[in-house]
């Protein structure tokens, strides 16, 4: 993998463990997310979090990335393959290693972005998925990003650090 990578496919889902609906283009929006998704601007909700609109936003929850080429190790390694957006992840990426950009800015598609955390596999993955996908994605589950610039993300457009 290099430092410069691309978006090969972009998801989100409007509700709490809603389908990941595959999207030619999002629209990610400074502090609130990528509009459309469930966690949108702070006042819809996820799986695991709820605020209103009076309560401060939690960290990392605008924009959540994965590595095409960790879904394809979990295949070839625990014979597990989950369907398009069965990662619950927003962005899947390629040839860019997401666990170095946590703490640094980096640009996908138009938008600016910080790396806030890894994202690491949970639970309710596994339960909605198959038994083996926690195991299996630990430290390469991807990434969780906070929106600092507004701008689109679509197919084919480019990841990168910028620091």
């Amino acid at each position: 993998m290099t430092g410069r990578g691309t978006v090969e496919r972009v998801f989100t889902a409007p509700d709490a463990e809603a389908e990941m609906d595959e999207r030619t283009e999002v629209e990610a929006v400074a502090r609130q997310g990528l509009r459309g998704d469930r966690y949108f601007g702070g006042i819809e909700t996820g799986t695991f979090v709820e605020w209103g609109p009076d309560e401060e936003r939690h960290d990392g929850y605008d924009l959540t990335l994965i590595e095409q080429e960790a879904l394809t190790a979990i295949e070839r390694e625990a014979g597990i393959e989950l369907a398009p957006g069965d990662h619950r992840r927003n962005v899947e990426t390629r040839d860019v290693a997401l666990n170095h950009l946590v703490g640094r800015r980096f640009r996908v598609g138009e938008a600016i972005c910080r790396g806030n955390r890894l994202c690491e596999p949970c639970s309710h993955l596994q339960r909605i998925t198959r038994d083996g996908v926690l195991q299996a994605l630990v430290h390469r589950g991807g990434l969780r990003a906070d929106v600092l610039e507004d701008g689109s993300i679509r197919p084919g457009t480019v990841v990168e650090p910028l620091e």
